[in-house]
């Protein structure tokens, strides 16, 4: 899969939140998406990302914006980090990484001299017509709600 970029068409996904039901890009036309990915609920920088996230949703709501976090986790072990957090926005379980290697941040990671395959932490933020507007691949996980409103200068 070709590096996804500002500009581009978002690719379409589709997959199960934390109840079971079914999300996909096309429920939020005309809306704009903040859409994250993350490695695995309740770690320290997951879990600093989230909360920074839902501490700041109502900004996000009142600038017309949709959080929608993805990451290789269960349906269960989202509903678990919802509940444990008060997260109020829906995470989708990609346990099969389609949409993830879809997306372009499932890749070889380095860390103590082993490579493996993992979550690349990425935010892309996608405009009311399906076209990415923004791409994160540095992201400050306890400010993340910052770093966004300050690049788009919202």
């Amino acid at each position: 899969m070709a590096k996804l970029e500002e500009g581009q068409k978002a690719p379409s996904f589709s997959g199960k939140n934390q109840d079971g039901k079914e999300i996909s890009l096309d429920d939020f036309k005309g809306q704009k998406v903040v859409l994250y990915f993350y490695p695995k609920d309740n770690t320290s920088g997951c879990t600093a990302e989230a909360c920074n996230l839902n501490d700041n949703l109502e900004q996000f709501v009142e600038k017309g914006f949709k959080i929608i976090g993805v990451s290789p986790d269960s349906e269960a072990s989202h509903r678990k980090f919802i509940d444990k957090h008060g997260l109020k926005f829906d995470l989708i379980a990609d346990t099969e990484k389609e949409i993830l290697e879809n997306y372009g941040v499932w890749a070889e990671k380095k860390m103590y001299g082993k490579t493996y395959m993992g979550v690349v932490r990425t935010t892309f933020v996608i405009d009311e017509n399906g076209v990415i507007e923004k791409i994160f691949e540095k992201v400050k996980t306890k400010e993340h709600s910052e770093q966004i409103f300050s690049e788009l200068n919202l």
